[in-house]
């Protein structure tokens, strides 16, 4: 039996994340929403956030900006903004084992993903940090990421989704792709596939070296915001 776990990123954003809220709830599914913390300066995408919070989703921090990999900006001042401000926007709303997901630049992992000084922050300050082991493309590909999704989901064991609750890309076809899943008689999870949890509990579980630019065991290379 297949176990899906559905991840929504980049919102939340007003007009889009109630109404995936609304086809979630008709189905029955919990999910996890990783928020990118300047959206929450909106009340209505805060609004949204607390929606999601209180019929039973939880809420993970996806950084502040969105906008550069801890990789191309190693500085500890600089994950503590990107983590601990966003974190502060979330608030009591937060899992209570605290959730984050690092920016992964359309999807990709590689050492773009963390610096030492990040990892050093995430264990530190006690996040659970997620990773990811099916992205279907809903942002970039309308036509084609439903039946790439299945095709994802049907290889694996467990796969955890990630989609993403902004405009023009999973809310059109969630409940299509809903139906699909339902035919492959998935069971549907609200925790993670372990594999894909990289930190916990302050300390590395599965995170592999190559994902942090500057860590010990890869040479440091020169990175650029591209």
């Amino acid at each position: 039996m297949r176990r899906v776990t559905l991840s929504f990123d980049n919102g939340p954003t007003p007009g889009i994340t109630e109404q995936v809220l609304d086809i979630l709830a008709r189905r029955g599914i919990h999910s996890s929403f990783f928020v990118i913390g300047q959206k929450l300066l909106d009340p209505k995408a805060a609004a949204a956030m607390q929606s999601a919070h209180r019929v039973g989703h939880w809420i993970g921090n996806h950084t502040l900006t969105h906008a550069v990999p801890f990789g191309d900006c190693r500085t500890a001042a600089f994950a503590a903004d990107e983590i601990g401000k966003t974190e502060a926007l979330i608030g009591a709303l937060a899992c209570p084992k605290k959730l984050f997901r690092p920016y992964g630049r359309q999807g990709t992992v590689g050492p773009h993903l963390f610096s030492r000084a990040s990892v050093d922050y995430l264990n530190t300050h006690q996040y659970r940090t997620i990773l990811w082991n099916a992205v279907p493309g809903d942002w970039r590909d309308q036509a084609g990421w439903v039946e790439r999704c299945v095709e994802q989901v049907s290889a694996q064991h467990w796969s955890l989704i990630v989609l993403h609750d902004i405009d023009n890309a999973a809310l059109p076809r969630l409940p299509e792709l809903l139906n699909r899943l339902d035919a492959l008689g998935v069971v549907f999870e609200q925790d993670f596939p372990p594999e894909t949890v990289l930190t916990e509990v302050g300390q590395v579980v599965n995170l592999d070296p190559t994902y942090v630019v500057d860590s010990p065991v890869m040479p440091i290379v020169q990175t650029s915001n591209a």
